[in-house]
């Protein structure tokens, strides 16, 4: 049965999959803590929300672009604070192979709303 911890982590990501599909970095942002930290597919790390749309508004302006996360798993790490992992399917080109990373979120209340303030990407690919 969903929680109402799955439920606050569905809503953001059902929000956040629909602002990638537009590519829209202004929405992506505002789904970001003020305060947060943020590594995507490049090794820089962005922080807050400008650095967030700075990230999104350097990304190619791809046709189609979507994401499907799967294998998500949520655990409340305090009143206000939500731990997030999962898989994350990007699909750039139509015909492409899609990009499957590893995604962490942590996420928190900030001005009575929910916002991502840790985000970060990495490889399925074993490293070692």
């Amino acid at each position: 049965m969903p929680s109402v911890t799955d439920d606050t982590v569905a809503a953001i990501m059902k929000k956040w999959a629909a602002a990638f599909g537009r590519l829209d970095a202004a929405a992506l942002s505002s789904l970001y803590s003020k305060h947060a930290f943020f590594f995507g597919s490049n090794p820089n790390l962005y922080r807050g929300q400008d650095g967030v749309a700075a990230y999104f508004n350097g990304l190619p302006r791809w046709a189609s672009p979507s994401v499907q996360f799967s294998d998500v798993k949520t655990e409340a790490a305090g009143y206000d604070v939500i731990n997030v992992a999962g898989t994350a399917s990007f699909l750039i080109e139509r015909g492409a192979e899609p990009l499957t990373v590893k995604i962490s979120w942590v996420i928190i209340r900030e001005d009575f709303d929910w916002k991502i303030a840790n985000h970060h990407v990495s490889s399925k690919t074993p490293l070692i």
